[in-house]
């Protein structure tokens, strides 16, 4: 297929009203749940997911992606306004947009952060497009132990950048592969875990895990301490953001965006260290930087340039290897999955099609943002106001029934309160749940093409070093364990 065939292909799955609304209601449902605290856009997300799967396989992923876009903005609006963020991601934008709200600038603030953040995402979509098909067709010449080394690669970045243990972080994603052997043999057929249910025959559900894991502890932490509240939400001020605070913050927007595309190609770094490099580097570079955490507005376009920059760059390694970006990138994983499609190279050959109406629909996207988000700047102030007493009830009934719509087995239901306690236990002692979730994936995928390596060879394990692509993993790997190793020691001593 040519490309100019492929760019039409793409149009007509894209262009139905049924694509276009099901990426603006994600955008509309991800930036609300990225205003009320508590709810993040992974869980949003991952309460979104079950109802994709009637839909049509580009409208169910598209709508995913519009909750992911949506609520990487959304978090900042309880962050200015309340100094609150409403995700991870939205806490460096506290620095400088709540003070601007304390002074009656709240809304010059938002204003700042929507154009940053639709910046930003229009710059991460267009080296997507760039960069995934190169990306891809390098990725052919992989075989199993290739997709091996880079696998095991992928969970040592994921386990050494995640929280502020590194140990804890490693502990996790140890914890992730060890319930992903849990169901049938891969080779030889064979029962491992089960204790003779044979509801686990066929591993733990993907959908009760993540939900379990990220919805279900706040819940529990909610009746754990249901007199905890919020603060009171600023007004949102006269004063506008203009064309001149735009053009002044540009290099700093753009930069983030650059800083954010790289750091989101990488698996397993996420939107939250990017967003505080980005603020860094705009702090050290800027002639104002004695302003910033007083109220700079430079300082929040820097934090939501940076953040959104990572959110079309976690897609380049998914689409392209198979690989998820970051935790949100690993539950829309699940949607490609529900419709028989397994992103990787692959995909660009067989589902092309797909690809570029994914690539078509993001673009749009950043349209979407710039409309929904200006609404919600005055709209959505209230959203955060939201009692949890009502917020939290609501969310434990979706969680249920998307979780029992995937397979109607009551089993997977328990699956999921009791992976909610694990959450719940994991969150209270700081031990972080993206490592466990991203391995708990990938796992079957380590072993899979592990053990087909050992097939090809005749068990012999210097398969895994043949050629020079085997060899860059391995090195980075190598690099990567030394650095995790002297930061722990290095921490140690100083503790």
């Amino acid at each position: 297929m040519s490309f100019a065939d492929s760019i039409l292909a793409g149009f007509s799955l894209v262009w139905s009203f049924e694509a276009f609304f099901a990426l603006f209601a994600g955008i509309c449902i991800g930036v609300i749940g990225g205003a009320i605290p508590g709810l993040s856009a992974t869980m949003a997300v991952a309460l979104t997911l079950p109802f994709t799967f009637a839909m049509q396989p580009i409208t169910g992923i598209l709508l995913l992606l519009g909750v992911y876009k949506g609520g990487i903005f959304g978090g900042s609006i309880p962050a200015i306004l309340i100094k609150t963020p409403g995700t991870p991601a939205s806490s460096a934008t506290i620095l400088d947009g709540h003070p601007m709200a304390e002074r009656g600038e709240a809304g010059r603030a938002l204003g700042m952060a929507l154009w940053a953040s639709c910046t930003a995402d229009l710059v991460s979509n267009l080296a997507l497009i760039l960069f995934a098909g190169w990306l891809a067709s390098f990725a052919l010449n992989f075989g199993p132990p290739e997709f091996f080394a880079l696998i095991l690669f992928s969970l040592t970045i994921i386990a050494g950048v995640s929280g502020d243990s590194l140990l804890r972080g490693a502990l996790s994603a140890l914890l992730g592969l060890l319930l992903a052997t849990v169901g049938l043999d891969l080779v030889y057929g064979t029962n491992r875990f089960t204790f003779g249910d044979p509801n686990m025959m066929g591993g733990l559900n993907f959908i009760a895990v993540l939900i379990g894991l990220f919805a279900i502890p706040e819940v529990i932490a909610m009746a754990w301490n249901p007199t905890a509240h919020l603060g009171k939400a600023q007004s949102l001020g006269k004063s506008k953001v203009t064309f001149a605070d735009y053009r002044r913050s540009f290099k700093s927007i753009i930069r983030g965006s650059f800083i954010g595309v790289f750091l989101g190609s990488i698996p397993g770094i996420g939107a939250a260290p990017s967003a505080f490099l980005s603020y860094s580097e705009a702090r050290r570079k800027s002639p104002n930087k004695d302003n910033f955490g007083k109220g700079e507005i430079e300082g929040v376009a820097a934090s939501e340039a940076g953040n959104n920059g990572v959110a079309g760059a976690t897609l380049i390694p998914l689409l392209a290897l198979g690989v998820p970006g970051d935790v949100i990138t690993a539950i829309i994983i699940g949607a490609f999955m529900v419709h028989g499609l397994q992103p990787g190279p692959m995909m660009f050959i067989l589902n092309v099609d797909i690809i570029y109406g994914l690539f078509i629909g993001l673009i749009v996207s950043s349209v979407f943002l710039f409309i929904v988000g200006s609404v919600a700047i005055r709209g959505f102030k209230f959203v955060a106001d939201v009692p949890k007493r009502i917020l939290m009830p609501t969310v434990l009934v979706l969680c249920i029934y998307g979780v029992f719509a995937v397979n109607n087995n009551i089993f997977d239901v328990g699956v999921m309160f009791a992976m909610g306690w694990v959450g719940y236990l994991m969150l209270r002692y700081q031990v972080p749940a993206a490592p466990f979730l991203i391995a708990f994936i990938l796992g079957p995928l380590l072993e899979d093409n592990f053990r087909q390596s050992m097939l090809m060879s005749g068990s012999d394990p210097m398969i895994l070093l043949r050629g020079p692509i085997t060899w860059f993993f391995w090195t980075l790997t190598v690099i990567t364990v030394v650095a995790i190793v002297r930061t722990m020691l290095r921490t140690s001593k100083t503790a």
